[in-house]
């Protein structure tokens, strides 16, 4: 009997792989010579670089980096060591939660950290990028993170234009004579869970700026800023596109990658199943276990472990899923290929004792050995 395991986190309790490998203990105690394959889960956002670092045996790294407002910060990004490739998430370098509310301004804050992450790995042998895009604190269209790889956004006297939006409103020359080399050879698959274009009514500006501080006045400059940015971008590179679906995710980093880099921006699930290889596994299994903390119709409609359990049914496998809590409305996720799912608490208990580690773990041991002490009643044991 094979079964393959891929569990996303459950926030503040269990990393994927800690998850993993208890729900394998409890198969193992009922199988014990079951054929157990664990891989990480992630969905592209908060948890993906220690997912599929850890799970993947790579290793964590770290660099001294420009958070949002050019002050000097530690971010940590993963290396896969196997295909050089790094995976970074944004929000280390420049993600929301580095400022205060009182520090948030798109007009002033800066991708450029993001950039000197790119450089670091590149400087360790990476050629390959895995980047997740979500959570930002910037609006500057990915001109922070491009001037660190060597780009040049220049004003009408030739200077260096301003961190930020507030940059963008200078802007009248784009240079690339001095981009690294090497960028030639690197490819970048972004991790993009966002439809939204550039600019206009659902562009970066409008539908993201006011969480990150902007007031109706900046967000009518800035939109007017990226476009006019956007607009210089197709001078020099054709494959531009403003309107490209992503194009305003972290506003506008998404729209860099895509023009400057030749980036993929892709679903994060879609990422992580490929550079994990899940569904190689799944050709030849039984069951597919999956999770995460909470079940519920927010699941069905396309978080990490539905897309586990897609992949699963093209190969006629049983998945079974396991979560912290199911909540009104998991039943959808019947629907869309998950065959049953249990809950791990043995009676009810406050959210302190629900997080504690520990507990978690044998909780989510203990459950799928149950569920399996039910397999092996019905079924006996699976060939």
């Amino acid at each position: 009997m094979k079964t393959v395991i891929a569990i996303d986190s459950f926030k503040g309790s269990m990393t994927s792989m800690e998850a993993g490998n208890a729900a394998a203990a409890g198969v193992k105690a009922v199988f014990p010579d079951a054929e157990i394959v664990v891989r990480p889960l992630a969905d592209g956002g908060e948890g993906t670089v220690e997912a599929l670092t850890t799970g993947m045996g790579g290793r964590m790294e770290t660099a001294l980096v420009s958070d949002p407002l050019g002050r000097k910060i530690s971010a940590s990004y993963g290396i896969l060591e196997k295909n050089k490739t790094a995976v970074i998430e944004m929000a280390a370098a420049a993600g929301l939660p580095l400022l205060s509310k009182e520090e948030r301004n798109p007009l002033h804050t800066t991708t450029y950290g993001v950039g000197e992450l790119i450089r670091d790995a590149i400087r360790k042998g990476c050629r390959h990028f895995i980047v997740g895009i979500g959570g930002s604190a910037t609006n500057d269209g990915g001109v922070g993170m491009l001037s660190a790889l060597g780009f040049e956004f220049l004003d009408k006297s030739g200077q260096p234009v301003r961190n930020g939006a507030a940059g963008l409103a200078d802007l009248a020359e784009i240079r690339s004579g001095h981009v690294l080399p090497v960028l030639k050879e690197c490819t970048f698959r972004v991790a993009c869970d966002v439809e939204n274009s550039l600019c206009g009514e659902l562009g970066c500006s409008s539908v993201f700026g006011p969480q990150k501080g902007a007031d109706e006045k900046s967000i009518r400059q800035m939109d007017q800023w990226l476009f006019s940015y956007a607009q210089l971008t197709k001078e020099h590179f054709l494959q531009a596109d403003e309107n490209c679906p992503g194009a305003g995710a972290a506003g506008g980093l998404g729209f860099a990658f895509q023009s400057y880099l030749g980036a993929r921006l892709e679903p994060g699930i879609r990422i992580v199943l490929e550079e994990t290889g899940l569904e190689r596994e799944m050709a030849d299994a039984d069951f597919v276990l999956t999770g995460e903390g909470r079940i519920d119709e927010q699941t069905a409609m396309g978080k990490a472990p539905v897309g586990v359990a897609k992949l699963a049914k093209k190969h006629g496998c049983t998945v079974l899923a396991f979560a912290g809590a199911l909540q009104e409305g998991f039943t959808a996720c019947h629907e869309i290929g998950i065959d049953a799912a249990f809950c791990i608490q043995k009676r009810a208990v406050s959210l302190e004792e629900a997080m504690d580690r520990d507990a978690a773990m044998q909780n989510l041991t203990d459950t799928c050995k149950e569920a399996f002490r039910l397999v092996k009643a019905v079924v006996g044991v699976p060939q």
